[in-house]
């Protein structure tokens, strides 16, 4: 494998926001570290450079390495013309160029619709440039310009993007290097790879998982003093539109009713894609939904929920604009999909069908009681106002979903993929539905469930910085 620039450090805050989009253009790409994060998500990673050595490292991660010089406006229209990219990274650039509002309104030329663009500069409010502290030993060069967070919120705004959310890096550990010897930072040899700023790549993962948390908890205390550097993320709004759509089921031993369900999804969007993430091990239920013109991919052996609802997110979001997914034993009612998707396609972002404002019939006490726990425990722990956290029915742009990369592994992944959104700047609605009674048995692991639910509410905290308020749209739009 190729070697990262010794010089060049991974942006912690920027990698972790990347999420899983198609097409990446990375401005001021350096060797390539970003870019090559970005490309093990499954991206296509091009990259403009203007440093001819950079430029001939970067061509060893990327997939493509455009060599020119990126303030130059011109030079970049020539060289991608109409091309346009599901995200566009800027990491650091703006503090070396003389006008970089300019720079940030002709980058977002290049963002594709529901598009993102995630660009960051050190801050020059941060304690040691308070102090005069600051120097090339933290990063501080002084032939450079450094932007506070709103004046970089300033720029994307100007160029015609909506604010999602910032992020940090935080100061209080590299600041060390000014203090301590720089051999016990710089990057060190690991097998055929480096890693940045610890001496080998064990020492950066540890980082990662047990002091970085602290750090950022702490920086997002007083950002404007003990944030390194800042992370802005913004997009281009979406727009009313038609979406394609699937419809996609988790599917296991569902025999008794996959059929039904299947008539079901095509009687209220004929149009739609069906699509079946099936973990069955004794019965026909992969062979009636493919029977049936249903995509089914089986997952065997069953390694649970969270992985097949992961699978199932990103299958989709390859296929069409929209995912509406809902169980497959009639508790959650087919004939909602058709005012989810209008929602979907008047330009909301997530749709949360919730079930439990009130206890339904069909929902055993104890299962109420514990999901109304879940629900109080995440608006004090993230302030999110959701009322139904662990729905079987949910509506997903596509590009909201390829904007997060979610693990399944573990249970409770329906936490991440509501509640990480709501705490990111996207547009999450609720809607109330009718919770029915079930076909067949359920499935539902009641204590691992749990578990992972307090699980993934606690590490949520640390995911978002601008938060928006669900609301309820059902009033508004007729029943079908």
């Amino acid at each position: 494998m190729a070697r990262q620039d010794p010089k060049e450090e991974v942006n912690a805050a920027l990698a972790a926001l990347i999420g899983r989009p198609e097409a990446v253009l990375e401005v001021g790409c350096g060797a390539g570290t970003n870019g090559m994060i970005a490309r093990t998500t499954g991206a296509r990673v091009t990259g403009v450079e203007h440093d001819p050595a950079l430029a001939a490292k970067a061509r060893l991660l990327l997939d493509e390495v455009i060599e020119l010089d990126p303030t130059d406006a011109a030079a970049m229209a020539r060289a991608l013309g109409d091309r346009r990219f599901e995200l566009v990274l800027v990491p650091d650039l703006i503090e070396r160029c003389e006008k970089p509002a300019e720079l940030v309104a002709n980058l977002a030329k290049y963002v594709a619709p529901e598009g993102r663009l995630i660009v960051s500069s050190r801050n020059r409010e941060v304690w040691p440039m308070q102090l005069g502290l600051a120097d090339e030993r933290i990063g501080f060069e002084s032939e450079r310009r450094f932007y506070a967070r709103r004046e970089i919120e300033s720029f994307v705004r100007g160029a015609g993007l909506s604010l999602l959310q910032t992020d940090v890096n935080p100061m209080l550990l590299k600041a060390a290097r000014r203090f301590l010897d720089e051999s016990t930072f710089v990057s060190a040899k690991h097998g055929e790879q480096e890693a940045t700023g610890f001496r080998d790549l064990s020492a950066w993962h540890l980082y990662l998982e047990l002091v970085r948390p602290v750090e950022v908890a702490l920086t997002r205390l007083a950002p404007r003093l003990l944030a390194y550097q800042n992370v802005v993320v913004a997009r281009r709004p979406p727009e009313p539109r038609k979406l394609s759509l699937t419809v996609g089921m988790l599917t296991m031993d569902e025999e008794e009713s996959i059929s039904r369900m299947i008539d079901e999804i095509r009687r209220y969007a004929p149009d739609a894609k069906i699509l079946v993430i099936d973990s069955s091990l004794k019965d026909q239920t992969p062979v009636i939904a493919e029977r049936m013109g249903a995509r089914v991919i089986r997952q065997l052996p069953p390694r649970g929920h969270g992985p097949a609802m992961e699978l199932l997110m990103y299958e989709a979001a390859k296929q069409t604009d929209a995912l509406i997914y809902l169980d497959c034993d009639f508790t959650y009612p087919p004939e909602v999909i058709p005012v989810i998707r209008r929602i979907l396609e008047s330009g909301v972002d997530v749709v949360n069908a919730t079930r439990i404002r009130e206890k339904p019939a069909a929902m055993p006490l104890p299962n109420f009681m514990a999901n109304k726990s879940f629900v109080y425990f995440s608006r004090i722990l993230n302030g999110v106002p959701l009322s139904d956290l662990h729905s079987g029915m949910r509506g997903y742009r596509s590009s909201a979903t390829r904007s997060f990369s979610f693990s399944g592994e573990g249970d409770a992944l329906p936490i991440d993929t509501v509640v990480w959104p709501a705490r990111s700047g996207y547009h999450v609605v609720e809607v109330p539905i009718d919770y029915q009674d079930r076909v067949g048995t359920s499935k539902l692991r009641k204590l691992a469930g749990t578990v992972w639910t307090f699980i993934r509410l606690a590490k949520t905290v640390s995911v978002g910085t601008r938060r928006k308020d669900t609301y309820d749209v059902w009033s508004s739009l007729d029943h079908p």
